[in-house]
């Protein structure tokens, strides 16, 4: 019995060999498995496997072939990220650059004038001025002069010059027109106006004058025609007080004469002072 329960010297031996192999192999049993590359899926995709010995994280590259050190620095240090620069864009508040008024320029050129606008409403009446501080004038001074007279009768022209006189009066308010010697007399100085109509008679010259004092100022001609046609003059002078103005027919080579009768008037003479000489 005693030999049976004590093994030989060389059992022994073999034994404490198996049992240090199956020490070992308990003890290296863990770092073989966490050697071993794994595979999982998700969702029906299958991840690129880590290289042997490593563990693979969620920061990691998945480029299998990318090195490790790179991965472990980049995540280890922020700063070598790329930096990405801001977009600068630059505002001028035009507000405050604007400057003090400057002086004013030179006047430029004038330039041509606009069309003539349509003329405006009639304002409405001012306030009556302050009576004037002049003297009065003379209450026997005339300031006003006007006459005119007509003749009915024909008349023919029986020697060189012979007076215009006039039979009837349309206008003379303080008689400066003498209707018997057939002239008007200036009552004072200043511009007048007169005009003389005529009936020329056919197949007789008409020539007759307007005569200021003694000279023909102007002259009223109508040549000898199968008709008998209305002839007129005007004309403007200036005269001094007392100054005369009447008109005549003048007789040349043929026979001169003018037309009117009894019912008609074809014969008119008239004038009327436009300016005082004092005005």
């Amino acid at each position: 019995l005693d030999r049976l329960s004590v093994p030989p010297p060389p059992l022994q031996a073999a034994m404490g060999t198996a049992a240090l192999d199956l020490l070992w192999t308990v003890l290296l049993l863990p770092l073989l498995v966490s050697g071993v590359p794994t595979e999982e899926h998700t969702s029906g995709e299958v991840l690129a496997s880590s290289p042997p010995g490593r563990c693979r994280r969620c920061c990691d590259s998945e480029d299998p072939l990318a090195p490790a050190y790179a991965a472990d620095e980049s995540a280890a240090s922020p700063s070598s990220l790329p930096y990405v620069w801001p977009e600068v864009r630059p505002y001028i508040n035009i507000t405050i650059l604007k400057g003090d008024k400057g002086d004013r320029g030179l006047l430029g050129t004038p330039g041509k004038l606009g069309k003539e606008g349509p003329r405006g409403e009639r304002g409405p009446q001012g306030t009556k001025g302050d009576k004037g501080q002049g003297s009065p004038g003379s209450p026997c001074q005339t300031r006003f002069s006007a006459f005119s007279v007509g003749r009915r009768t024909a008349l023919h022209s029986s020697e060189g010059f012979q007076p215009l006189p006039f039979d009837t009066v349309f206008v003379n308010p303080d008689g400066h027109f003498d209707m018997a010697a057939g002239h008007f007399v200036a009552p004072l100085g200043g511009l007048y106006f007169f005009s003389l109509n005529v009936h020329s008679w056919n197949f007789k010259e008409t020539y007759v004058h307007v005569m200021h004092n003694e000279e023909a100022a102007v002259i009223l001609y109508a040549q000898p025609s199968d008709r008998s046609i209305m002839q007129s003059q005007s004309v403007m002078l200036a005269l001094a007080p007392g100054d005369r103005v009447w008109a005549r027919l003048f007789k040349r080579e043929r026979e001169n004469a003018i037309y009117s009768d009894d019912v008609d008037i074809y014969i008119t003479f008239s004038g009327h002072l436009i300016k005082p000489e004092d005005d």
